[in-house]
């Protein structure tokens, strides 16, 4: 096992290094190593596949979590009708998109649905990654763009449990999909009210006593238990560590949880990674070459199309549309963790996931290139546009502009803020989080 991960490692470490030095996302430089160590380029794996996948499955638990700790409601509610509307129309777009592919590959309704998740996620990681490369993270769009890519994540952690409970009946019931999200809603709803109601007062009362050793065991505690919570309940794994992340997100200690998080999920997340490139069989690439290609051009075109239409229907100007749009240009981590899903569970087609981890090489490699046009496309459009198409985008420039002066100039805390305020104050939430305190000191008393 220590072999394993020193291979892992050094081959990440040096694989990494090439593709920072080539300005290429570290994704890639992972997806390759897991390439080199894997059994298809040499005939013979370097490391044990089955120690891989349990730390790639760890992995994605880690990340997950991390992208709940990211989860701010109040940011969400202050940009709510862009992230709703474009998260939405993004997703159903994508998903018609990726169905209507798959039906035309002669793809049954399962892999066609797995397929449509897949292509319908952009990846958080890569985006603001592109976007911090890029010089835009100041930019105005960049807020809404990543609202929306958080409505998109809450969306694909709901997804993997549909499509796993779809994969398992091997049959779609349009009351039984209705009856299962009824169940999802009202878990979350009890998970989200219970955890928040008491986490973080329980840590800001405590605070004092937590180091940065003692946080972060308690938060990993904290996850690990809403993990097993939820595989009880019958959802996936993924969703605990996502809802346990939401809800630490709320405390007073967020921003210290995921720094000290940070290491352990880049560790964990580059294994991840790896396992996926361990899967990846480079003959394979050339036999089904025009289905990548193919599959690429339909997330570029599809993506840009829905990005924009969605950020402007949900009130953005066209350039902040076109620059969220075209930087959503590809497929990354939920689309692994949903081809992982359909694999574990035996109803994925072996093809499909060759093609979906190419696809997103392909996307991802060309991300950056692709943002550098969303400019020169908006000029161009605005410039060629017709009178009232022009008189429009001028309206909404200055409706954004106008919504911008007036929000920096109140002062008064969101309906959020506020609402938290009541619930960490109520009488009996002080008094409840007292009393676990005072026999927490009366039993460490008692044991000495």
């Amino acid at each position: 096992m220590v072999q394993d991960l020193y291979i892992l490692m050094i081959t990440a470490a040096v694989v990494s290094i090439v593709f920072k030095l080539l300005k290429q996302p570290v994704v890639l430089g992972y997806i390759v190593a897991g390439v080199l160590v894997g059994p298809n380029l040499f005939g013979e794996t370097l490391v044990n596949g089955n120690n891989v996948k349990a730390w790639g499955d760890i992995g994605v638990l880690f990340v997950l979590f991390c992208i709940g700790l990211e989860f701010r409601l109040k940011n969400l509610i202050s940009s709510g009708k862009v992230a709703a509307i474009g998260a939405l129309t993004i997703i159903v777009g994508m998903m018609v998109f990726g169905y209507l592919v798959g039906m035309d590959a002669n793809l049954d309704m399962i892999n066609s649905l797995f397929l449509a998740g897949m292509l319908c996620m952009s990846s958080t990681t890569i985006v603001m990654k592109a976007i911090d490369e890029a010089g835009m993270s100041k930019e105005r769009f960049v807020k809404g763009a990543t609202s929306i890519l958080i409505v998109e994540d809450v969306v694909a952690v709901v997804l993997m449990v549909l499509l796993s409970s779809i994969a398992i009946r091997h049959q779609f019931e349009g009351g039984e999909l209705v009856s299962k999200v009824i169940d999802l809603a009202i878990t979350l709803a009890a998970w989200f009210v219970c955890g928040i109601l008491i986490i973080p007062t329980l840590i800001r009362k405590l605070e004092k006593h937590l180091n940065d050793e003692t946080l972060i065991i308690l938060a990993l505690g904290l996850c690990l238990g809403m993990v097993l919570t939820a595989e009880e309940a019958g959802f996936s794994s993924a969703l605990g560590a996502f809802v346990m992340g939401s809800i630490l997100a709320e405390t007073v200690e967020s921003h210290r949880i995921e720094k000290l998080m940070s290491p352990l999920k880049n560790v964990f997340a580059a294994i991840f990674f790896i396992s996926v490139g361990m899967l990846i069989d480079p003959s394979s690439l050339g036999e089904y070459w025009n289905s990548i290609l193919w599959v690429s051009l339909v997330i570029i075109i599809g993506m840009i199309l829905f990005g924009t239409l969605g950020c402007w229907w949900g009130g953005q100007t066209m350039r902040d549309s076109m620059l969220t749009s075209f930087s959503f240009v590809q497929i990354g981590e939920f689309s692994f963790i949903i081809a992982s899903l359909g694999t574990s569970l035996g109803v994925l087609n072996p093809i499909i996931y060759p093609i979906i981890v190419a696809s997103s090489v392909l996307t991802t490699f060309l991300t950056p290139y692709i943002m550098k046009a969303a400019v020169p496309c908006y000029t161009f459009l605005y410039n060629h546009a017709s009178e009232s198409l022009r008189a429009k985008i001028n309206q909404r420039e200055q409706q954004v502009a106008e919504a911008e002066n007036a929000a920096t100039t109140s002062g008064d805390s969101s309906i959020a803020d506020k609402a938290r305020h009541a619930v960490r104050h109520t009488f009996f939430l002080k008094r409840l989080i007292n009393l676990f305190i005072k026999n927490m000191s009366a039993h460490d008393e008692n044991a000495k």
